[in-house]
């Protein structure tokens, strides 16, 4: 069998990092948003993303768009509509321990939004502290900001502070 040509690899999504390396990493949405879209990108982007062997992909957009490319290529997905207007304690709520679930089922994760803003930096760095990876609200944010090279805003720091205030998700040690 021939060697995959460099195309047949795709290309890194726009945004790329890993937030808890090979196992969750947060992106722009493939094929990028607004005007930058572009078909032959988002289709390159995924093949990279199936070919990097990531088990599923988590869309935080607010619309169900292009979902059904994750299925053309292959790709596990799942849509979980983040909007930071209504509705976000809730979502956050319920995304966590969710989130939780399919890392320590091992799971290879990528977390996508139009942009790669205070939507995904916020509600990961949010995670960081829930799931008591990090201890506190500010080192979270510093690190996803470091990780992602952007600076968080007042709505992603709003995600962290929900975290904190959902209290710990982080296993308990077993008494005895």
């Amino acid at each position: 069998m021939a060697p995959k040509g460099k195309w047949a690899q795709g290309i890194t999504p726009r945004g790329f990092c890993w937030v808890i390396k090979d196992r969750l990493a947060v992106a722009e949405r493939p094929g990028g948003h607004g005007e930058n879209h572009r078909r032959v990108r988002r289709q390159e982007e995924i093949i990279w993303i199936r070919e990097q062997g990531f088990t599923r992909v988590v869309s935080l957009l607010t619309s169900p768009h292009n979902l059904h490319n994750y299925d053309e290529l292959g790709v596990a997905w799942l849509h979980r509509p983040l909007s930071l207007v209504d509705g976000t304690r809730e979502t956050v709520a319920e995304f966590f321990p969710e989130l939780r679930g399919m890392l320590a089922a091992g799971e290879r994760l990528l977390v996508h939004r139009a942009e790669l803003g205070d939507a995904v930096v916020g509600l990961l760095a949010g995670y960081l502290v829930w799931s008591g990876m990090v201890p506190e609200g500010p080192r979270a944010i510093s690190i996803m900001e470091q990780i992602t090279g952007r600076q968080l805003g007042p709505p992603g720091r709003q995600l962290v502070a929900i975290g904190l205030s959902l209290g710990s998700g982080a296993p308990t040690a077993p008494r005895g």
